[in-house]
């Protein structure tokens, strides 16, 4: 029940909420000159989507990424091997996912992610996973003409960005 005091605004509860911390990343989405785009597919350890495709990209290291297009530029390399040319972002969205790191007082919280798709053109083509991290959980690449993307099992979250994307290529939906 909320307290209340004679010509003041009703005081509310003192919150409980897990605690949520905020990250920035970035998905590349990269064109070659025959209307392909990169997807690369989760493994089978990925905790979260195994098996299930996505384009190159991923979370800002404040510490190391000199700025915004060295950081899409980095996280290509790792997660595909490319070498790239970033361009403008068109789309924003965001997503929350457990926290793996212990919040307040040991209690587990949750980070929300807030991301941009960037249209990309890529400098080199031969695509490879060799370059990863142990953390990104990922199998193949595959370059894949824009009318059969609806066959490929996208992340959930990813499915209206490239939406977006498709937007921009209408002769190609």
């Amino acid at each position: 029940m909320r307290a209340f005091r004679s010509g003041a605004a009703p005081t509310a509860a003192p919150r409980t909420a897990p605690p949520i911390r905020l990250e920035f990343a970035q998905k590349a989405f990269i064109l070659d000159g025959d209307r392909r785009l990169l997807l690369v597919r989760k493994s089978a350890t990925d905790p979260h989507h195994p098996g299930r495709w996505e384009v190159p990209g991923g979370r800002l290291e404040v510490a190391d990424d000199i700025d915004l297009d060295d950081h899409i530029r980095r996280e290509v390399w790792e997660e595909v091997g490319l070498k790239i040319d970033p361009g403008p972002p068109f789309h924003l969205w965001q997503w929350f996912m457990a926290d793996a790191r212990p919040g307040p007082r040991g209690r587990p919280g949750q980070v929300r992610v807030v991301a941009t798709a960037r249209l990309c053109r890529p400098v080199t083509t031969q695509a490879s996973v060799e370059h990863q991290t142990a953390d990104d959980h990922l199998d193949e690449p595959a370059w894949v003409p824009l009318p059969e993307l609806g066959g490929y099992e996208l992340i959930p979250s990813l499915r209206p960005v490239v939406r977006a994307f498709l937007r921009l290529y209408p002769e190609h939906r």
